[in-house]
């Protein structure tokens, strides 16, 4: 493949074939901000875990028919969302650490699903929810559509960087296996 880049119409013909691409995704899982988003999830977690032990209770305690089945609902939901939110981070986490291999996390990865932990449908009785478990839920949906977008990323370099099977790359791939590294 020749591709060619500069100014006007003089461009220098460069040569990918023989160029290895940068696996973004894996610098990114070794990063501070991947930490940072790590950090911010399992933080989430926990406050939450706290929150529904706590608090939550207390607050659940006042709310009418309707409000509490909605609570019920919501927590529900919100944990759901944490816990895939979680898996995930972790097993990218796993990856970028080397403890597991793309192949081994595409098995591990279907156990995750983002797709069914979004908002949801509005509930009967969801205005009386306590502010701090809207606000819970709020941070819960703007983490999940960050790590949706890095999902995405993630995917689509995995399309793009698998390359085509042969005994050439089965081998190297049960060799970086065997050794627990990382092939890229």
């Amino acid at each position: 493949m020749q591709c060619g880049w500069g100014q006007g119409s003089q461009s220098m013909p460069v040569n990918l074939n023989n160029v290895e691409m940068v696996n973004f995704f894996t610098r990114f899982t070794t990063s501070e901000q991947f930490e940072k988003v790590f950090k911010e999830g399992m933080s989430l977690v926990e406050e939450t875990a706290n929150y529904l032990d706590g608090p939550g209770r207390n607050d659940a305690r006042g709310l009418d028919r309707h409000g509490a089945i909605a609570y019920a609902t919501e927590s529900m939901r919100l944990t759901t969302r944490l816990m895939q939110l979680a898996s995930w981070l972790l097993l990218q986490r796993a990856i970028g650490a080397g403890e597991l291999t793309f192949e081994d996390a595409r098995k591990e990865k279907h156990r995750i699903s983002l797709a069914d932990i979004g908002k949801g449908h509005d509930l009967t009785g969801q205005e009386a929810l306590p502010e701090a478990l809207k606000a819970l839920v709020t941070r819960s949906l703007a983490l999940y559509d960050r790590i949706v977008k890095l999902d995405f990323m993630v995917q689509a370099q995995n399309a793009v960087e698998k390359p085509a099977n042969s005994p050439v790359h089965e081998q190297f791939d049960r060799l970086a296996s065997a050794l627990r590294v990382a092939r890229g």
